[in-house]
């Protein structure tokens, strides 16, 4: 389990040398326990990254967003064909090659025999062939012809079964005319006809649902027709070519006896050879598609289920059947499913493009074929830009799957930061997107939209634009409104929880926009409450009570927000309650640790909010009452600071209250002192940095607190036998180690001189004593070591990435000068 409580102790100190200042980077590595260490907080700084900064507790699943991760390509595969090499249609565009070379070897034989007919036999030998030869012959090239003609718009008719009637009545009657003039005679009516099978809009509806009626008919039986024309006329050539080999009955000529013979051996020879390579191509055919049930098993395998899938599947085996045939035998195998989608939905009808993201859809969630695909659609603008246009998508059952299934393309594109940014680059994207959630009743969109928003999110930019995009914040805030039943059901806490993460993910955002951001969701009057709510309600829902807490600390870095949450009721007595609640789970001490760093936001700097927390558990506005509620909520956080989990907080919050709260409370944080002796242990002997840096502070706040020779009690029951002389050889260690300051606890130096000022004005008697203790520890150069090396990174409560919040009101400088004077060593050296 990660903690926030347990963290690294690297090297912090710099050597003796040159003065120039240094930030010292640590590692996040593993602290001596063997935990590893969290992430940066708002209470550090963080250098720029190409992510936004994260909760110490996220785990790592949830960064790359519920489970999809962001896998790494494996390398040296070349991108432009990974998919092709690989995928299950490769089985398809092989059988059409084979196909391929079957019909392009007999078109070759049948050409060859057509040339041979009409140049030398009807040509050269019509006047002194038999009648039965030459009947022969003209039959089988009539035959023939027949065949050419039915195989050639076969594929035609093929391809329109795949179509939707939509998109096939726009093109379809011309298609019907060029095939089948022999049967349709074009009079008026039938161009009426036709004009109501393109959408005319003056044809009477009558007309055009004859037309629909028809065009139905016909797609799902010419093409059957042309195919059995194509097996008699095969049929035909073998019977009528084998009978006159066999029976070489070629008349008995005496002038051109022995050509004629040698002609018609070759033209019938010609003849049957392409009729049985045809027929060996129907029976490949056949075989592997009818009986082997080839696109089925293609359609399983590249999880395309369902008639749809099926559908895309055959329409892509005529696609490439077809480019074989037309030009290149090796031009379908160029193909793959990807690059077919792509051409649907860059240049396809309405229809087709439906079939082209629902190929997309279903490819990329294939986990072997998927991370190529998304690679290469990425590449592609024109795709990109469709996708994000079929996200506004409306209207019946057809349109809305395929928007969700544009959805799930883009969210899946949105993953890896290189294709997000070309998403967002689209002209209006952030509004498509957020048109998926107006999609009212439909959840499956709403979330697609949310999780698409929050990768998007991970762009600096791009929340700017989601800011900027008109009512998008409000509809975000309304997705973390938990509902006030005490069920909460599976879509509805991942509505919220994605919700939360899109408005932490804002909210963290660095720079003037995170500034303006924070302060426009704070203005929600919803936010606050809808987040009070998840901490209400959220009980079985320690993940939504975690995130809400995240956005309430986020949210608090802006002072104005601050006060609003703060003043929302009863917020901070859930956020108190949550944070001092025992857990025994990991998602549990979660939850405990975000709610403690919320509470320490709040009582920043915010005597109001200090006051609120103080007076948590009670609400009497008697002074008895009201002292005894400051003394139990300074009583139990004292507890927590012996926990693992919440030590960290507790010591946060108890140290902004002592620095913050009124003087009316004074009695009631004299308390504090009752955790002196645990809070020194840690300073003495803690080789956590982070638990080191906060316990300084809180010692140093306590010692306000204190009386004289208090503190040497306090050391004495934290077990340290040297007292004040160790804990003073203890500040001149650490300061000593940070020798420049350090990015993991920019505070630490802060609040070491902070502990050192308060033990020499503890009292007059004791003053000069400490001083020259301190003097005699080598204290003095330790100081001025600190004062040449103070950055504004020590100047800063708070962080928004590398920009400092909530200054200091006296300067690390100061406070060294403070130092020195008091110890009557500014300018000299110890003695």
């Amino acid at each position: 389990m990660e903690r926030r409580s347990m963290d690294n102790h690297g090297g912090g100190g710099g050597g003796e040398g040159d003065g120039a200042v240094r930030v010292n980077i640590e590692a996040q590595a593993s602290d001596p326990a063997g935990v590893v260490v969290g992430m940066a907080t708002p209470f550090e700084p963080q250098l720029s990254d190409d992510s936004p900064p994260r909760s110490s507790m996220q785990s790592v699943a949830e960064v790359v967003d519920d489970g999809e991760r962001d896998a790494a390509a494996a390398g040296g595969v070349d991108e432009g064909v990974a998919v092709a090499a690989v995928g299950p249609e490769r089985r398809l565009t092989m059988l059409a090659l084979r196909l391929a070379i079957l019909e392009k070897a007999a078109s070759g034989l049948g050409a060859l025999g057509f040339i041979w007919a009409t140049v030398v036999l009807l040509g050269g030998f019509a006047i002194t062939l038999g009648r039965v030869d030459f009947w022969s012959v003209t039959v089988i090239l009539l035959v023939e012809g027949a065949r050419i003609f039915s195989r050639s718009h076969e594929l035609e008719w093929q391809h329109q079964a795949t179509w939707s009637l939509a998109a096939a009545g726009r093109s379809s009657f011309r298609l019907v005319a060029r095939s089948f003039r022999f049967v349709f005679h074009l009079d008026d009516g039938g161009k009426a006809a036709a004009d109501a099978g393109g959408g005319g809009g003056g044809a009477p509806r009558m007309a055009r649902r004859r037309w629909r009626i028809s065009w139905s008919f016909l797609s799902r039986h010419v093409g059957r027709v042309f195919y059995w024309l194509q097996l008699a006329s095969a049929a035909a050539c073998v019977a009528v070519s084998a009978v006159r080999l066999a029976g070489q009955d070629f008349g008995e000529a005496e002038d051109a006896r022995t050509n004629r013979r040698s002609a018609l051996d070759i033209f019938y020879g010609l003849a049957l050879a392409e009729a049985l390579l045809f027929l060996m191509e129907k029976a490949m055919w056949e075989w592997e598609v009818s009986y082997g049930r080839l696109l089925q098993r293609v359609a399983g395998e590249c999880h395309l289920a369902g008639e749809p899938g099926l559908v895309a599947v055959r329409r892509f085996f005529y696609d490439a059947y077809s480019r074989c045939v037309d030009g290149s035998i090796f031009d379908g195998l160029r193909m793959d499913l990807v690059s077919f989608a792509e051409e649907l939905l860059v240049g396809g009808s309405h229809d087709e493009q439906r079939i082209g993201v629902g190929i997309l859809v279903n490819v990329a969630a294939n986990p072997r074929l998927g991370e190529a695909a998304l690679r290469r659609v990425g590449t592609s603008a024109a795709v990109v830009d469709r996708l994000v246009e079929m996200l506004t998508w409306s209207g019946g059952a057809a349109e809305a799957a395929a928007r969700a299934s544009a959805a799930l393309v883009v969210s899946k594109l949105a993953s890896k930061k290189r294709n997000a940014l070309r998403v967002a680059g689209v002209p209006g994207a952030i509004e498509s997107v957020s048109s998926l959630l107006y999609a009212a009743g439909d959840e499956e969109c709403n979330l697609l939209g949310l999780l698409i928003i929050k990768k998007l999110a991970r762009d600096h930019d791009n929340c700017s634009k989601i800011g900027n995009a008109r009512g998008l914040l409000d509809k975000i805030i309304d997705f973390s409104a938990i509902g006030g039943g005490a069920v909460i059901t599976p879509s509805r806490a991942k509505a919220v929880k994605r919700s939360l993460q899109v408005v932490k993910m804002l909210a963290e955002t660095t720079g003037s926009t995170g500034k303006l951001l924070r302060r426009e969701v704070a203005e929600i009057v919803f936010t606050v409450s809808n987040i009070r709510a998840v901490l209400q309600h959220g009980a079985g829902h320690l993940e939504l009570q975690r995130l809400g807490a995240e956005v309430l600390t986020r949210l608090a870095m802006d002072a104005d927000a601050r006060e609003k949450i703060g003043g929302t009721g009863g917020v901070v007595s859930l956020l108190l309650a949550m944070f001092l609640q025992p857990s025994i789970t990991d998602e549990g001490d979660a939850a405990r640790v975000e709610a403690g760093e919320a509470l320490a936001m709040l009582a920043l700097d915010s005597r109001r909010n200090c006051d609120r927390i103080l007076r948590a558990g009670g609400g009497a506005t008697t002074t008895t009452t009201t002292t005894t509620n400051g003394a139990a909520t300074v009583a139990r956080l004292v507890d927590a600071l012996t926990d693992d989990a919440a030590g960290i907080g507790a010591a946060r919050i108890l140290t902004n209250l002592c620095a913050y709260a009124g003087g009316e409370w004074f009695s009631d944080l004299h308390l504090v002192t009752s955790g002196a002796a645990t809070a020194l242990r840690n300073v003495m002997t803690t080789k956590k940095s982070k638990l080191l840096e906060v316990s300084l502070g809180l010692v140093a706040q306590m010692a306000r607190f204190m009386g004289p020779h208090e503190l040497s009690h306090h050391l004495a029951g934290a077990g340290v036998a040297g007292g004040e002389e160790e804990l003073v050889g203890r500040l001149v260690a650490v300061l000593a180690r940070y020798g420049s300051p350090s990015i993991r606890v920019p505070r630490i130096r802060r609040f070491a001189v902070e502990l050192a000022v308060a033990m020499m004005t503890e009292g007059r008697r004791r003053r000069g004593a400490v001083a020259v203790m301190m003097a005699a520890a080598g204290m003095g150069p330790v100081l001025r070591r600190v004062a040449e090396t103070t950055s504004e990174l020590e100047c800063f409560h708070v962080f928004s990435g590398s920009a400092g919040l909530s200054r200091h009101a006296v300067s690390l400088s100061a406070l060294v000068d403070t130092a020195l004077e008091l110890m009557g060593a500014r300018g000299t050296d110890d003695q």
